[in-house]
């Protein structure tokens, strides 16, 4: 009982250091000055480095989905509505959250280890003695290219994953180019797609911001740097799922309303 209690004090003493490194990281958001160079080089670095992984798994995962889904529509005579079922499921759903998830798995951890072994050899309070601010020159704009880049990697993923549908589609059967398409747009509308790409915003601020305060606050050495990198990844990627949930159920809240 008494190690359940100290594991409860434990965690609620972590989220409260959590809520007061994101208000910090909102203080340095909007205070002069701005490190726009920084900011451009890790957008380089979190949205373009990680692009290939990315489509590569939307690809596979398109192919996958529709090659899975088509003998159960077969079943029941629906193979027609193959096209709809699956864009709806992709940019719903599956592409933004594997997304997330990649980038929880590439982005958090490089992140969590990156801050963490600048934390362990001394490099951040070197930069406070030279007259640099930290926080800002590190924290906001990671946090700030991964809000960013994640939804824009999102977006390429369910393209991606929508054409690998495409291909899976025509395995097995023939479906024409424009009439998988005209399908697709018809079924698609702007509830479908703007709660999908609102909520990657908010995977890419949570991997941005866990990642980083888990590479700040590393310490115990190496040791210490691959506890933040592991445990950067696992708390990002729960968190992936929270917010999924929280979103999922006021999107449905806002439908029947």
């Amino acid at each position: 009982m008494m190690i359940q209690t100290q594991g409860f004090r434990n965690f609620l003493a972590e989220t409260g250091d959590v809520a007061r490194f994101t208000a910090r990281f909102f203080k340095a958001v909007f205070s002069p000055r701005f490190e726009m160079a920084e900011f451009l080089r890790q957008c380089f670095y979190i949205g373009y480095k990680s692009l290939p992984l990315v489509m590569i798994t939307a690809f596979i995962m398109g192919l996958v989905i529709t090659i899975q889904s088509r003998p159960t529509l077969v079943e029941f005579g629906a193979e027609a509505w193959l096209p709809k079922m699956v864009s709806v499921s992709l940019v719903r759903e599956i592409a933004p959250v594997i997304t997330a998830l990649i980038c929880a798995g590439k982005i958090g951890s490089g992140i969590g280890a990156e801050l963490g072994s600048m934390k362990v050899t001394e490099q951040i309070d070197a930069m406070e003695v030279s007259g640099t601010n930290p926080f800002k020159f590190l924290i906001a704009t990671r946090v700030l290219a991964t809000t960013l880049m994640v939804p824009l990697l999102a977006v390429l993923a369910d393209t991606v994953s929508l054409y690998g549908g495409y291909l899976g589609a025509n395995i097995r059967g023939v479906v024409s180019w424009d009439l998988y398409w005209n399908q697709v747009f018809e079924t698609l509308v702007f509830g479908d797609v703007m709660p999908s790409l609102l909520k990657t915003f908010f995977f890419g601020f949570a991997i941005g911001i866990i990642g980083c305060y888990k590479g700040y606050n590393s310490n115990k050495g190496t040791e210490g740097v691959g506890r933040s990198a592991n445990s950067a990844v696992v708390i990002s990627s729960l968190l992936v799922f929270i917010i999924d949930l929280v979103a999922v159920q006021i999107t449905d809240l806002l439908n029947l309303n």
